[in-house]
């Protein structure tokens, strides 16, 4: 069996590496003297060797830029990403504005409908729309705890909407005037025209029993005509306007596609006087009629004068 030679690497090899690491430390030792002329060895030595080595550097110094290239891009991901919530934000601040304007466009022009000084009301909040083939009502947010009686009439900022038909302590409903089963005495200005208004289920109702027909133009205004102590007189409730089916209808001044606020009218039915007295009297105090009227003779005594025989001759 052959043997091996003597193994002269690993020596060399701890000679090198114990060599290299006497280098470093003498270079660190070096590098640390605090020394004028150690200094300029030191600028000399970084002067002839950092030159030669740019081609080494290049490799660092692209690698250095693509990382802050990196670091930038994340930081304008960043930056962009807080301008996308930060317009998110202001587009819903925005969608909120623009509601609240308009909510508080309908209230002032709710505020400037003209209705008798003597009226006063109550402002609801629409809530749910129960609209169908065969109702037409809303629901407000406001009941018999807040005064609400049935049959009082609700406008918008516009006009005349429909009247309260069923009330629940916070709720109300109101019966719009497009409901099938609404029916509605107005009067067509300026003839002084009284006509029945029909809803139908359509955005156009009908205008029937018409007094003259002939007199009633198209764009008349019509108003509540106060018939029947229902509804208040005066009331805005629209349009006369021509129909396709060739029908008299009326372009209601209510707009029911956007219905958030109603006013609900409070109105009371008018008295009745059942005794002309009471017009004449202070106070109401109704006029004594009759045999026990003072100073009415009893009517045994006037037929008794009336004889021929009696006093009166």
């Amino acid at each position: 069996m052959a043997q091996k030679g003597p193994d002269f690497v690993a020596p060399i090899r701890r000679v090198l590496i114990a060599l290299m690491a006497i280098a470093l430390i003498g270079l660190f030792l070096f590098w640390r003297i605090d020394s004028p002329r150690a200094e300029r060895m030191r600028t000399a030595l970084v002067d002839r060797i950092v030159p030669g080595f740019e081609w080494a550097m290049v490799p660092v110094t692209r690698v250095s830029e693509m990382v802050a290239g990196f670091q930038s891009y994340a930081r304008l991901y960043e930056q962009n990403q807080e301008l996308r919530r930060e317009l998110r934000k202001a587009a819903e601040w925005k969608e909120a504005a623009v509601t609240l304007q308009e909510e508080n466009s309908k209230l002032l022009a709710l505020n400037e409908v003209r209705i008798d000084p003597a009226l006063t009301s109550v402002t609801g909040v629409v809530m749910v729309d129960s609209g169908s083939a065969f109702r037409q009502s809303v629901l407000l947010n406001v009941g018999k705890r807040d005064g609400i009686i049935d049959g009082w009439a609700t406008m918008d900022g516009l006009g005349l909407v429909g009247r309260i038909s069923g009330i629940g302590q916070r709720t109300s409903r109101v019966m719009l005037l497009t409901d099938p089963s609404s029916r509605l005495p107005v009067t067509i200005q300026p003839s002084g025209v009284h006509a029945l208004l029909v809803g139908d289920n359509s955005s156009y109702p009908l205008l029937e029993f018409i007094e003259q027909p002939d007199n009633v133009r198209a764009g008349d205004r019509a108003v509540t005509s106060g018939d029947g102590g229902v509804f208040p007189s005066g009331l805005l409730v629209g349009q006369v306007a021509q129909g396709a089916d060739g029908r008299t209808r009326l372009r209601l001044a209510a707009d029911y596609g956007r219905l958030e606020f109603l006013r609900v009218i409070r109105s009371h039915p008018e008295e009745q006087m059942n005794d002309a007295g009471g017009l004449v009297l202070p106070g109401n105090e109704p006029v004594p009629m009759g045999p026990n009227w003072p100073g009415h003779a009893p009517v045994d005594d006037l037929n008794a004068e009336l004889q021929p025989d009696g006093s009166g001759q």
